[in-house]
């Protein structure tokens, strides 16, 4: 029974020694900071206006998607293209052919021409929701090529031009 009662306690004394036998510590805090800016960011698919034969009005429509940190406010301005003009876009084929054309804020006959805030022309605006992939707004350029306003003969071929879109925040 000596045996019994000796053993158990024997235990306690080395666990208790071993407890004795850590090393101190101390502790100390720090402070992760961050700071966020304004930034966005925009990309802007192609138009394609389809097939003009002369007599046929063209109309169609892409997509400028813009991301920006949240509640930053912006404006999208278009410039004039190849031609510097917004009173008539030009696409230009070869030699010295072109196609008149313009890009409106929206599908309405009476729409304002997408410029630079310039003239009559407009910019579309709008506030960031953040800069994830599913915060993306989208904003729609309309492009419009009448026949009234390309009767001059023209050869056939690709005709293109060239617009710049740019945030402003």
């Amino acid at each position: 029974m000596r045996k019994q009662v000796i053993a158990p306690l024997a235990a306690g004394v080395l666990l208790a020694l071993a407890g004795a036998a850590q090393a101190a510590t101390k502790t100390a805090s720090f402070t992760v900071s961050a700071s966020v800016g304004k930034n966005c960011v925009i990309s802007a698919a192609n138009l394609a206006l389809g097939e003009f034969v002369g007599d046929n009005d063209l109309t169609a429509q892409s997509d400028i998607t813009v991301r920006c940190t949240a509640n930053t406010t912006f404006d999208i301005a278009l410039n004039a293209g190849n031609t510097g003009s917004f009173t008539g876009r030009r696409m230009v084929g070869t030699g010295s052919d072109y196609l008149v054309y313009n890009l409106y804020v929206s599908d309405a006959v009476n729409a304002a021409v997408w410029g630079d805030g310039t003239g009559d022309t407009e910019m579309v605006d709008g506030t960031g929701a953040g800069m994830a992939a599913a915060n993306e707004l989208t904003r729609t350029v309309y492009g419009r090529l009448l026949a009234a306003d390309n009767e001059r003969p023209v050869e056939e071929g690709a005709y293109s031009d060239t617009i710049v879109a740019t945030i402003i925040y």
